[in-house]
């Protein structure tokens, strides 16, 4: 038996957090726990989860087009050489978490990250579990596992911070390192790879 709140007002069975607000829907159906990769993708969503710490993520998603824009689409070299300019035009900037410890820590990572002796990509993916078992409700979805721990620790050896073993499985679990979708949704009975829209999915009956 699965948990209750999986079907959606669209007759399609999601985690039920996916379908309590419509920027849910599009984010659970077409992002969340699709593999990604590439050095900017992975830093962009390392920047978004540490921001979103001690708050909504609903919250990070509605700003993301703007954090994208502050941080120069987030490519780790233009951030690495901000300056004390940047960070009071960051300071300033409404459209995005005007957070000092969170912005100097993007900055501090995007550092971090050009120091690497390899790719963050490589570093990150390290960490997947080599398998899992899928959680058959939301209060089986754990917040920490030692893989997490063991990304945590090593980043933090790397120089990175504002990155705890939440943070990191929170990243993991978005960026596909591990599939946490819930038994009964839909996402979790296809390939990561083949969901990318819910427009044409067959409704529940």
């Amino acid at each position: 038996m699965t948990e209750a709140g999986l079907l959606g007002a669209d007759g399609i069975k999601r985690c039920s957090w996916g379908n309590s607000a419509p920027d849910y829907v599009e984010y659970h159906d077409t992002e969340w726990g699709v593999p990604l990769h590439g050095d900017e993708e992975l830093y962009e969503r390392l920047c978004l989860e540490s921001f979103q710490s001690g708050l909504s993520w609903i919250t990070i998603l509605r700003k993301r087009e703007s954090f994208r824009k502050a941080f120069k689409k987030f490519e780790p070299k233009k951030v690495a050489a901000f300056t004390d300019d940047d960070v009071s035009r960051l300071m300033e900037d409404a459209s995005i978490v005007r957070n000092r410890a969170k912005i100097l820590a993007a900055i501090n990572n995007a550092r971090a990250i050009e120091e690497l002796d390899g790719s963050l990509d490589d570093l990150l993916w390290s960490f997947a579990p080599a398998s899992q078992t899928r959680p058959r409700r939301m209060a089986d979805v754990p917040a920490i596992t030692d893989e997490s721990k063991a990304m945590a620790k090593e980043l933090k050896k790397r120089g990175f911070v504002f990155l705890g073993p939440t943070t990191c499985y929170a990243l993991m679990q978005a960026t596909g390192m591990v599939d946490d979708h819930v038994q009964g949704c839909f996402r979790a009975a296809q390939p990561a790879r083949a969901c990318r829209s819910s427009a044409n999915l067959p409704r529940v009956r």
